[in-house]
């Protein structure tokens, strides 16, 4: 497993048949892989609780064994775990676009070029959008959360469940949404971490990074002044700020190079920052990288071991994620999986839930904009994706989420998450209305679930119990010995949403 915790011996796999196209459930099916944990207390057991941990592109195959340390005796003995790999993903049925993740690790994302320029970015879209019709054409239309949402579905139909709970984090958090929206009266529990706004999928989700990256790089900022004796970045959040500014300048003037490695420039230590903001948990690499690298740049010898740490994180050439682990820069797939399938399913999955705009001039104006008025993401939120040029068509409207069906949705918030954030998640619990209530955590991060606050002892009484909060609730971030009393590890997503 590349998340660190050990597969679960208990683990078992299994492949579903599912249609390709639902439109035509006898036509071409496809296999998706599907991973159980039971529950040691057959006689507690109240059904199957379904995970997704986020993307989209991420494997949940394993995410069973990640819960079953995650999770409290008194929700694992009330449930079978089950993950799976979402189609185009992993095991089941994985779609490729033939990408070289060493060579275009920076483009990704599309942060412009060190002038604010966005050509290279129209090029790399454009032969991208191609080169995905090209390597999995034949499944890229049907490569939805709509139909992920519907194979869900037949997961539990498999199982012989009557209904599903549900864990969804990030991304999940959206596929959950639809699977309540298709299927009303089949969620009995449904938990959803870190939430994603199902009014502004996808691109608007994306440029909503730009202010919640720069509202969640503060606490790092002060986490590394606070430490000025260890890191020496600078005794103030401002001075570790100009410290941040300069390594990037100085990147995009000279980037470094290491044999094996993608080169270093200001866009790939903006990314990694982006990404090492999930989880308070990386802020002490972050702020050795960042000595490491200004060493580097002044002309002193830096330990040669920098890219090789980065890669084995899976931090360069990698999109989004946050140590969860879906892929490096060296390209590392198997004869059965593409090393690229993590950010092709990406693509896929954005590109054909809904229609972007086409138009060139729209991207260069709000990346111009955005670059202004976030330097932090340097306008990349709102640039051109290869969806502004993919070769097909939705093949259905997105899914509308509404509040129709029983009130059984538990939404859990960070206050300063970088990549889902409050606003997002309120957009989530406005359009689910009476069905859900929301706990916010007055703190910074990607993910909820495991850091010690008052969340987590709501997610184990409504998974074990069925009780929902009255109303919706705030809670205050968990003192740091609270934390480190926590036996629950975090969750990290393992994408960008």
């Amino acid at each position: 497993m590349e998340s660190g915790i050990p597969r679960d011996p208990r683990q078992r796999c299994a492949t579903l048949r599912v249609p390709l196209d639902y439109r035509a459930p006898r036509g071409r099916s496809i296999g998706i892989a599907i991973s159980r944990i039971g529950t040691a207390q057959p006689g507690s057991r109240r059904g199957i609780l379904l995970s997704n941990p986020g993307g989209p592109g991420g494997s949940g195959l394993d995410l069973p064994s990640r819960l079953a340390v995650v999770l409290p005796p008194e929700v694992l003995d009330r449930y079978d775990l089950i993950g799976f790999d979402p189609r185009g993903v992993g095991h089941s049925a994985p779609v490729t676009c033939g990408l070289d993740l060493m060579k275009q690790s920076t483009l990704l994302l599309p942060y412009p070029a060190p002038d604010g320029g966005i050509e290279r970015n129209l090029a790399f879209a454009r032969d991208t959008a191609a080169a995905c019709a090209e390597h999995s054409g034949d499944l890229l239309p049907f490569i939805t959360t709509a139909n992920t949402a519907r194979d869900m579905d037949r997961i539990r139909a498999a199982l012989g469940e009557p209904k599903l709970s549900y864990f969804g984090l990030s991304y999940g958090t959206y596929l959950g949404a639809v699977y309540i929206s298709l299927f009303p009266g089949r969620g009995d529990r449904i938990v959803l971490d870190s939430a994603v706004d199902p009014g502004l999928v996808w691109r608007d989700m994306f440029r909503t990074w730009s202010q919640a990256v720069a509202a969640r790089l503060p606490d790092f900022l002060a986490f590394a002044a606070e430490r000025d004796a260890v890191y020496h970045l600078g005794a103030t959040p401002d001075e570790v700020r100009r410290t941040y500014d300069r390594l990037t300048a100085a990147l995009d003037r000279q980037p470094l190079e290491y044999p094996g490695s993608p080169v270093l420039d200001g866009n790939a230590l903006r990314e990694i920052t982006r990404v090492w903001l999930y989880f308070d948990g990386y802020f002490p690499l972050m702020a050795e990288l960042w000595r490491e690298l200004a060493d580097a740049i002044s002309g002193s010898t830096p330990d040669p071991a920098i890219l090789a740490r980065l890669d084995r994180l899976g931090s360069v050439g990698k999109v989004g994620g946050g140590g969860g682990g879906t892929g490096t820069a060296g390209g590392t797939g198997t004869a059965e999986i593409p090393a690229d399938n993590h950010v092709a399913a990406l693509y896929a999955v954005v590109c054909d839930d809904v229609a972007w705009p086409r138009g060139v001039a729209l991207y260069a104006r709000q990346a111009a904009a955005d670059r202004r008025a976030w330097p932090v993401t340097a306008g990349m939120p709102s640039n051109f994706w290869p969806c502004a040029a993919w070769p097909t068509r939705p093949v259905e409207p997105p899914v509308t989420v509404t509040g129709h069906g029983p009130r059984n949705v538990l939404i859990l918030q960070n206050t300063r998450d970088p990549s889902t954030s409050l606003v997002s998640a309120r957009g989530l619990r406005a359009a689910l209305g009476r069905r859900a209530v929301m706990i916010t955590v007055d703190q910074g991060g990607h993910g909820v679930v495991g850091l010690g606050s008052c969340a987590d002892e709501a997610l184990t009484a409504f998974l074990a119990t069925g009780a929902l909060p009255g109303r919706d609730r705030f809670c205050p971030a968990p003192s740091p010995a609270d934390a480190i009393a926590r036996s629950t590890p975090y969750i990290p997503s393992v994408g960008p949403l």
